[in-house]
């Protein structure tokens, strides 16, 4: 399959300080892109493949976060998350010919999303789903479909300007994810939870000194307590989220990153990240470029 390369775009501390001034990036993730389903869509795919089997049986299921605003919510009364990453697995959805009534949404944290698609659990990952070689040994991960880099979250009274303030300091973050090991990497002490809102807790009392994951799930927190966090620092990472599969279905991979490039090209890609991360900003950032499938 032929794909259009497009330039990477990283939404770094300019996004973070917007969306956190802004105060409305929390629970709420914006509208919901609007697809079209394509009801013929079991004829595109060869029988054997794991595309033609969702088609076929009509429904998916797809892991992402509950506890990130902006990136994948669901409150104690909603009854599907939102966010950018449940829109994107909307999109992908679509192209196999499923509606959203058909997704079963299955909450996923970081330290269980490759076991998820290794049992079978899931049949996609779209949860802030960095791209990495470890990972993708045990994995699929096909994109990038969004380009942040990691920050820190600090109490709004904090001293704590950017990543040398912390050295020497408990800094958390989720279990299984690569934040603490690029903050224990600067000079800090990590500290892992299993879910980012406890991790939060932490900053909001004092227990740690500064909270470490990708500036766009920063953001979301700050949003909802600007006069309690902030989200400070230029970004020392650069994190690119993939789309998880499973390494036993290898076909996903064109599938993904086809469905992908036609999302950039018609504006639903755009439309997803203005209805959710892209609320206070003046412009949306180009698509990032997506890596070759093997």
């Amino acid at each position: 399959m032929r794909l259009r390369r497009t330039a990477a775009a990283v939404a770094g501390l300019g996004l973070a300080m917007s969306l956190a001034a802004c105060g409305d990036a929390g629970s709420d993730g914006g509208d919901s892109v609007d697809v079209e389903v394509d009801e013929n869509a079991a004829e595109s795919f060869d029988e054997g493949t794991r595309m033609r089997e969702l088609a076929d049986q009509g429904t998916i299921k797809i892991g992402v976060k509950f506890d990130q605003p902006g990136i994948g919510y669901k409150g104690a009364t909603d009854d599907d998350p939102s966010g950018f990453d449940p829109q994107i697995g909307t999109i992908l959805a679509a192209s196999l010919g499923i509606d959203e009534e058909n997704i079963e949404w299955v909450e996923t944290i970081s330290a269980n999303r490759e076991s998820f698609l290794e049992s079978g659990e899931v049949d996609l990952v779209i949860a802030s789903y960095s791209i990495t070689d470890a990972r993708r040994e045990v994995v699929g991960q096909a994109g990038p479909y969004y380009v942040t880099g990691q920050q820190l979250l600090v109490p709004s009274d904090s001293d704590i300007a950017d990543v040398s303030d912390v050295a020497g300091e408990e800094v958390c973050s989720v279990t299984g994810s690569t934040s603490l090991d690029n903050a224990q990497a600067e000079g800090a002490v990590p500290r892992g939870f299993d879910t980012y809102s406890e991790c939060v807790d932490q900053v909001v009392d004092g227990t740690v000194a500064a909270m470490t994951t990708d500036g766009a799930i920063l953001l979301g927190y700050a949003a909802e307590q600007p006069d309690a966090l902030k989200v400070v620092g230029e970004p020392f990472s650069e994190e690119r989220y993939g789309v998880g599969y499973s390494i036993d279905s290898p076909e996903m991979c064109g599938w993904i990153n086809e469905t992908l490039t036609e999302s950039f090209d018609d504006g639903k890609w755009a439309e997803a990240f203005d209805n959710t991360l892209g609320v206070s900003l003046d412009e949306t950032p180009e698509p990032p470029a997506l890596d070759e499938c093997a």
